[in-house]
């Protein structure tokens, strides 16, 4: 017996996308098996470590979670995107900068958030930061690098708008 395929339609990192996929399939495995973006990552499987973390509708949520049937005529960006004018993102450069990354297994979930975050509040205290970051892991131990990215990164990004 063959599985039945829905068609989903939406746009990813800018490009409208179709693909016939099995309905039980998530965001996470669609990104990887049918668009090749490898950037998000599958660690805990059960929605708690961040890996996999991508942003539809401008709204973070965990790719290992999130049914791909849900992103139907939604916006998909992924860490591939970040870059998506040949240069950095000021929070790709900050986490550069800081070495805010050691194994690179958590940093693309780190930055989706991390872009969030400065998307809603472009000015966080460091509480702030930590709070909003606290559902992604890092197992290296590179938090204080971390914050560091995120502060510095929003630094950047007003001095950025007062020029």
């Amino acid at each position: 017996m063959s599985e039945t395929l829905i068609n989903l339609e939406f746009t990813l990192n800018g490009e409208r996308v179709r693909a016939n996929v099995a309905p039980h399939l998530t965001i996470l495995e669609v990104l990887r098996n049918e668009f090749g973006l490898y950037g998000a990552r599958e660690s805990c499987g059960q929605g708690l470590c961040g890996c996999c973390t991508v942003l539809v509708n401008g709204e973070s949520v965990s790719g290992c979670l999130y049914l791909a049937a849900m992103a139907n005529g939604a916006e998909v960006t992924t860490v591939e995107h970040l870059d998506a004018n040949g240069a950095l993102d000021p929070i790709q450069q900050a986490f550069i900068d800081c070495g805010a990354f050691q194994c690179g297994f958590c940093t693309s979930g780190f930055l989706m958030m991390s872009r969030q975050l400065l998307a809603e509040n472009p000015d966080p205290t460091e509480a702030e930061i930590r709070h909003y970051l606290s559902g992604n892991l890092c197992r290296c131990g590179a938090y204080p690098e971390i914050i560091e990215a995120v502060k510095l990164a929003a630094q950047r990004r007003k001095e950025t708008a007062s020029a």
